[in-house]
């Protein structure tokens, strides 16, 4: 008789998922390239992956396909790990959150019969913050009769409470919604250590964290900044939104004044107010479009320090991290971290940079104490090493399907 302990990977079952997404390859979006790289890690262990998703389309919700990679609506398509694609529809929405939401729901209702007509999963995994997914996740995961992981990259109900999309003392019916299906998933899946114990706290015990991350091995090393340089450079890259409060950041510029640059790389619903601003004030930032490949490696290369900002007054972003902030300890720049609570912890582990308070004063001494002394923006390696020791996915893909083997074998499935 053979002994699985002694031929542990050859001999086990290999599991099928079904994952439900609202972004996935061919875009550039958090989750997709979240769930890229677990999706390959799981396909080198041989386990069969079938992704539902909408059809690939350019950010805003344009009715822009992505050429050729898109998928069809209703039809399979492989990936480029080899897991099996269905699309769905979406609606174009622009930037209103009401449209957003009715696009959302729109894909979300196709969801459940398009994951109905995939190969019967194992287990069924979806992963939010397009909320309307949770009920199709749900949904799909008891006709199935299959257990659902729930995996919230982000602090939902609370964050639409600070970002004031729900309010009043008493509890909304989409905060009724989003704890009714908390409560009910067989694991939910945090990305930060903060949330997973307020989850707890409100009696969710079933709850487990794997942070965002990356591959170290895909990003280089970059070497320090020139000891001399006339003009201090500062990068942000990401998301020119609501929640990152980048006004702070050009407002400290304009302070600062003609001894340093900002360049702000990216998109958001808040750019046209930045770059008015930033007018305003005289202030010297240069706006770029959204960078791919090499091009971003270089925008890292050229800059003296890398911006990871949160406003700070939203309760819920105590327990955020920024999923850039891992590209950027991986590169081995300094770290200017306008954040608090978790992001914060994160960045003094790994010897990154300098917290800094979010008032642009605060912010334009700090910049000009590193114009001055060029010395403290030479970093040791250890922000590199933080990564590849927790935030690495060939790590992160391991836990997880430690916990997806660990909650089949309590439901009495394979492994």
């Amino acid at each position: 008789m053979v002994d699985i302990e002694d031929h542990p990977e050859e001999l086990r079952p290999k599991l099928r998922v079904t994952l439900l997404t609202h972004s996935y390859w061919p875009e550039s979006s958090p989750p997709q390239r979240r769930w890229s790289a677990l999706v390959g890690e799981f396909r080198k262990q041989g386990w069969e992956i079938d992704v539902v998703t909408p059809v690939a389309h350019s950010p805003g919700g344009s009715s822009k396909a992505f050429p050729g990679t898109a998928g069809r609506t209703f039809r399979s398509q492989t990936g480029p790990h080899g897991e099996k694609i269905r699309r769905v529809p979406f609606l174009p929405h622009g930037k209103r959150h009401l449209w957003r939401l009715v696009d959302q729901c729109f894909s979300a209702l196709w969801t459940v019969p398009v994951g109905m007509l995939t190969r019967r999963p194992d287990i069924v995994v979806v992963t939010v913050p397009s909320l309307p997914i949770m009920a199709a996740g749900y949904i799909l995961a008891r006709l199935r009769r299959v257990p659902l992981i729930l995996e919230m990259r982000d602090a939902w109900p609370d964050l639409a409470r600070d970002a004031r999309l729900v309010r009043g003392n008493v509890k909304s019916a989409f905060e009724v919604f989003a704890d009714f299906v908390q409560r009910r998933a067989n694991l939910v899946v945090t990305v930060t250590e903060g949330f997973a114990d307020v989850l707890r706290s409100r009696g969710i015990l079933n709850v487990a964290t794997i942070s965002n991350g990356l591959h170290v091995t895909s990003l280089p090393a970059l070497s320090a900044p020139p000891m001399q340089r006339e003009v201090f450079e500062a990068l942000y890259l990401g998301n020119h939104g609501d929640s990152q409060n980048l006004e702070t950041s050009i407002r400290a510029s304009a302070i600062v004044g003609s001894r340093m640059h900002l360049h702000m790389v990216g998109y958001g619903s808040r750019r046209s107010a930045l770059q008015k601003l930033a007018l305003e004030l005289g202030a010297p930032v240069t706006f770029h479009p959204s960078l791919h490949g090499q091009d971003v490696l270089d925008r890292y290369a050229s800059a003296d320090t890398c911006i990871v900002s949160l406003r700070d007054d939203w309760k819920s972003f105590e327990t955020t991290i920024p999923s850039k902030t891992y590209e950027v300890l991986a590169l081995g720049r300094h770290v200017t971290a306008v954040v608090r609570g978790e992001a914060a912890r994160v960045v003094t582990e790994a010897e990154a940079g300098d917290i800094v308070a979010n008032h642009p004063q605060a912010l334009a001494d700090l910049w000009h104490g590193l114009a001055e002394d060029r010395s403290r923006l030479v970093r040791t390696g250890a922000s590199r090493a933080w990564v590849h020791h927790h935030a690495d996915y060939g790590i992160l893909s391991q836990r997880y399907m430690e916990l997806i083997r660990g909650l089949l074998s309590r439901n009495g499935r394979a492994e």
